[in-house]
């Protein structure tokens, strides 16, 4: 018990993981744990729109493990593509550093889910991608591009970036997301 009672005390630091986005109505930015908590209320919502059948609890535990690692490396913005591979490498160290905490089975367990989210070759993990990507384009559109403009972050890369991962997850909120993004590259909000 004290094996899991030390986990849950790790990944309370989740909390503490800053990301660039804010939540609606507020002036502080989300952090990684309330990310995870709203992209598993999404996969509730929005299974039934997945392209095939899929478990949606594995999908769920995929979502809440998949920022673990962020513990030890912190987040970093999805367009920073020049160091996403080294980012990688230390979060699956992180993921294994925290998850080994556990009782043997249920850390291999947690680290195969985090994994198997990584590989992205699931239908599982490929809706829950699609979930990963889709919150922090919700937020920039209910708060005027607020990240994006605080980034310098352009229109084609948020379609470039996010858009075969949620269509090939959810094709539904793909398109619908595809239409809100092309409306609010009209209203100018996104960076330069």
């Amino acid at each position: 018990m004290q094996a899991i009672i030390d986990f849950i005390r790790e990944v309370d630091r989740l909390k503490g993981v800053e990301r660039k986005t804010k939540p609606l109505g507020l002036q502080r930015y989300e952090n990684s744990a309330e990310h995870s908590w709203q992209l598993g209320v999404m996969v509730l919502s929005l299974s039934r729109f997945s392209p095939g059948p899929i478990d949606v609890l594995r999908t769920i535990k995929m979502l809440l493990l998949h920022d673990v690692g962020e513990i030890d490396t912190g987040d970093t913005i999805v367009y920073a593509t020049e160091i996403r591979n080294e980012k990688k490498t230390e979060e699956l160290a992180a993921v294994k550093r925290i998850c080994g905490m556990l009782p043997e089975e249920t850390g291999a367990e947690f680290v195969a889910l985090w994994m198997e989210f990584e590989v992205g070759e699931t239908p599982e993990a490929r809706f829950a991608h699609a979930m990963d990507r889709s919150v922090p384009i919700i937020l920039n559109l209910a708060n005027n591009g607020q990240s994006w403009r605080e980034n310098g972050i352009r229109c084609e890369q948020v379609v470039k970036r996010n858009g075969p991962a949620v269509e090939a997850g959810c094709p539904a909120l793909w398109a619908y997301l595809k239409e809100k993004l092309d409306e609010a590259q009209r209203d100018g909000w996104f960076g330069a």
